[in-house]
């Protein structure tokens, strides 16, 4: 049996270590990796406290297409959803480190969710799943 997994998803960042700051000190994740590649490219990884799963690899544009992509990756849509265990620890957290709310909590079906814009404006949702 094949079995296959993401591993990291690319988020085109304007600059390594603005971006570097924002995740790992506004949304508390970790650095992973930052590996110096060129006079120009990084590995940069970053990953959610605790997670086990997709990792963010943080690539800096370099041309017009790419840097036309920053912030706005997906069309004004929500691009990525963080899972939590702990809604309201995890949104206050983000209120106290000035991230920007998009829309407040609400609960619906499936669980509690706010809309938080990352340092470029790409759209996060933030979700604690329903317990049932």
């Amino acid at each position: 049996m094949i079995v296959q997994c993401l591993i990291q998803v690319t988020v085109v960042v304007e600059n390594y270590d603005e971006a570097i700051q924002f995740y790992t000190q506004k949304l508390n994740f970790t650095l992973i990796e930052d590996t110096v590649l060129t006079n120009l490219k990084r590995w940069v990884v970053v990953s959610p406290p605790g997670s086990t799963g997709c990792n963010l690899l943080l690539a800096k544009a370099v041309n017009d297409e790419q840097k036309s992509r920053v912030g706005n990756q997906t069309g004004g849509r929500v691009f990525l959803f963080l899972q939590t265990n702990n809604f309201a620890v995890d949104f206050d957290r983000l209120k106290k480190n000035g991230v920007t709310i998009i829309r407040e909590p609400s609960v619906v079906e499936y669980g509690t969710v706010a809309v938080f814009a990352d340092l470029y404006g790409n759209l996060w949702d933030l979700i604690e799943p329903s317990k049932n």
